[in-house]
């Protein structure tokens, strides 16, 4: 199960589970883009269900969960990737309806999730959470963004404390600029060509995800070989 995978990062790793034989379960809020969405993960083999789902909405969550359970009793991946961004603000001019929006996308919505998926998760089975560079670093005008998703780190690593016993893992994904959407929030002008493609990305995560169940990525960093910020 793959939350914002109707494009960017999420959508390429939903395509890639796909390709290795995965029944793919995507969630976003726009019905129109997760149906094309849906379409262009089917051609990689596997089942794909879309389900409209807003991460911050405990209820609509709760429904998200109750389609894996009914379809598919169990879940062995679940990719938190949902997320948004602010326009570049300093603090002082920061309003405070975009704090909520981020912080309630990105870091609850990711508590609320993993929560709700948790009971159909076995040993063996695997939470990666997108969290990006940003986890790590901090960027001027970025303060609500930055905060989710250092936030978000932590969250991940007592996460990972919280079910080690359970013999799930948990994997911090921390990817350097990639070309994808976000970035018309907050800089229109970046330069994409530097970046990498999110399928670079999926294509770390599914390497990580295919290793011994013994073993584990805790921190999976991927960056552009050509510095970008």
């Amino acid at each position: 199960m793959i939350t914002g995978g109707g494009q960017g990062i999420g959508l390429a790793i939903a395509q890639a589970l796909a390709g290795v034989g995965c029944d793919v379960v995507i969630c976003g809020r726009k019905a129109a883009s997760l149906k094309k969405a849906a379409s262009q993960i089917a051609k990689h083999g596997g089942r794909v269900f879309a389900v409209v789902c807003d991460v911050r909405d405990e209820r609509a969550v709760a429904a998200l969960v109750g389609t894996v359970k009914s379809t598919f009793h169990r879940l062995d991946i679940l990719v938190n990737n949902a997320g948004v961004a602010h326009e570049n603000l300093t603090v002082d001019k920061l309003p405070v309806a975009a704090w909520r929006e981020v912080i309630d996308t990105n870091l609850t919505g990711m508590f609320l999730v993993t929560q709700a998926a948790l009971p159909l998760m076995k040993r063996g089975g695997t939470i990666v959470n997108n969290l990006s560079i940003s986890a790590k670093r901090a960027f001027p005008g970025m303060a609500a963004y930055t905060a989710a998703k250092h936030g978000g780190l932590g969250f991940t690593k007592t996460l990972r404390e919280d079910v080690r016993p359970r013999g799930i893992r948990v994997i911090a994904l921390l990817p350097g600029a990639a070309d994808t959407v976000i970035w018309d929030s907050f800089w229109r002008e970046a330069p994409r060509k530097k970046m990498m493609s999110a399928e670079t990305v999926a294509r770390a995560v599914v390497d990580a995800l295919r290793l011994p169940d013994n073993s584990t990525v805790e921190e999976l960093v991927v960056m552009p070989t050509v510095g970008v910020l």
